[in-house]
């Protein structure tokens, strides 16, 4: 049987057109089957950590979510620095909420779980964030602030490397925002850090 094609379609014929609809098929798959991990992956993990950014940044600054956010926080049982970091995070926002009684022992536990977590991973901006973002907020005489100078500098350091700080744009304009409002950093680093 002889095919009729124009000149412009000479190429396809049915043995390419097998080939063809064989890797459209396998790349549809392939296509399908990546979606649907992603998507699951992100169903799957909810310690996702742009995830947790959003829920400390509404618990910071409500009290329902700050405790919902510790009930979440504390199921959580694996070994990554990052998450762990917020839930020490989750657990001195407890201490913010709770009764004068507990309030120590709160953020007692919390400095252990940050401490922790900068054990597994002492160079990861985001854990020496929020342990900045905790301890520069408690009363010097708890003695639980020994930190605050060392991560200032280090985040400091970090965003003057910026893009390559090991940040994302939007952890980058968190640290970047906390440093210069709180003023953890001078008016001539400030001014470098708004050029950034």
């Amino acid at each position: 049987m002889k095919e009729n094609l124009p000149a412009c379609l000479a190429w396809f014929r049915p043995i390419s057109l097998s080939f063809s609809f064989d890797f459209v098929l396998k790349y549809l798959f392939l296509t399908l089957f990546l979606t649907f991990s992603t998507l699951v992956s992100t169903e799957a993990n909810p310690y996702a950590v742009p995830h947790l950014r959003r829920q400390y940044q509404q618990a910071a600054t409500n009290k329902e979510a700050g405790e919902k956010f510790h009930k979440f926080m504390a199921a959580y049982t694996q070994q990554n620095a990052v998450v762990l970091a917020y839930k020490a995070a989750a657990e001195a926002i407890r201490a913010r909420d709770a009764s004068m009684f507990n309030k120590l022992t709160y953020v007692q536990q919390a400095s252990k779980q940050f401490e922790q977590a900068v054990k597994l991973d002492a160079d990861n901006p985001e854990i020496r964030f929020l342990r900045l973002s905790v301890e520069s907020n408690l009363p010097s005489f708890l003695g639980l602030s020994q930190h605050v100078d060392e991560d200032r500098q280090f985040l400091l350091d970090t965003l003057l490397n910026h893009p390559n700080s090991g940040l994302d744009a939007e952890s980058f304009g968190l640290v970047r925002s906390f440093l210069v409002e709180r003023g953890h950093v001078s008016e001539s680093d400030a001014q470098k850090l708004a050029r950034l």
